[in-house]
């Protein structure tokens, strides 16, 4: 086989080329074989580019996960917010099961983004440069914000911070669901082998567990918020930000 031969990117339009190419490259090997086993040098290599010069662009292979999951949250916040407008155009108000559905189909559908939310927090941001986190988080905190509007247009009594509530319980039990429900294959033929290694229940389906937890969540959080204490807290923090956009 003949030697690969690198050739080092010279415009500024060759390098955007070759930082999207890492990206690619490492959401294909994550797809494959799951975010926990992307290597910088896989990354390199599914890519076409020198393992050294990878970090003429990106500091490690985590910060390319790192941009994964925050296409991950604007994808997600965009399904939910059209899906639920939607839901509204065609059905009138939008009660807290369809919210719930809504929430867990977007995460569903979308298995990297899932496998990344359950790093994301444990390791991926604590080995990236801070400037590059911060850049980062700036991108899923206009996600997260866009996501709780659409849940709090949809579910006026949850409020502001219900709304929160629900986008947080959401992308929380996603990253835990989604490894009890995908353990690594050597795990899976172990439980195969010795079925009382764990308890029947915890051999779930994720899509189902997800929308059945998030479903309880919403009704039990807007059955909360409809108390007169929790209704005079929304009135207030909605007055207040009404006033805050005059």
């Amino acid at each position: 086989m003949a030697p690969v031969t690198f050739q080092r990117a010279r415009t500024e339009e060759n390098k955007r080329q070759r930082a999207a190419a890492l990206v690619e490259a490492a959401r294909s090997l994550a797809l494959e074989t799951g975010v926990a086993s992307v290597t910088l040098t896989a990354v390199a290599s599914r890519a076409g580019i020198h393992y050294s010069a990878v970090r003429r662009y990106f500091t490690s292979h985590k910060e390319v996960l790192l941009h994964l999951a925050a296409e991950g949250w604007v994808r997600w916040s965009t399904t939910v917010c059209d899906d639920l407008a939607q839901a509204e155009a065609e059905a009138g108000p939008t009660s807290p099961t369809r919210v719930a559905e809504v929430l867990a189909n977007g995460l569903a559908g979308d298995p990297l983004f899932c496998d990344l939310l359950a790093n994301l927090h444990l390791h991926l941001e604590h080995e990236v440069h801070i400037d590059r986190v911060v850049e980062i988080r700036r991108t899923i905190a206009a996600a997260a914000i866009a996501l709780a509007d659409a849940i709090e247009r949809a579910l006026p009594a949850l409020g502001r911070s219900g709304a929160f509530d629900m986008l947080i319980a959401a992308y929380s039990l996603a990253a835990a669901f989604w490894q009890i429900a995908n353990p690594p294959e050597r795990l899976t033929d172990v439980y195969a082998k010795e079925p009382d290694a764990l308890p029947p229940e915890w051999n779930i389906d994720f899509a189902s567990a997800l929308n059945r937890l998030l479903t309880a969540t919403c009704i039990g959080l807007v059955s909360e918020s409809e108390s007169p204490e929790n209704k005079a807290k929304n009135e207030t923090a909605n007055a207040r930000r009404g006033s805050g956009n005059d």
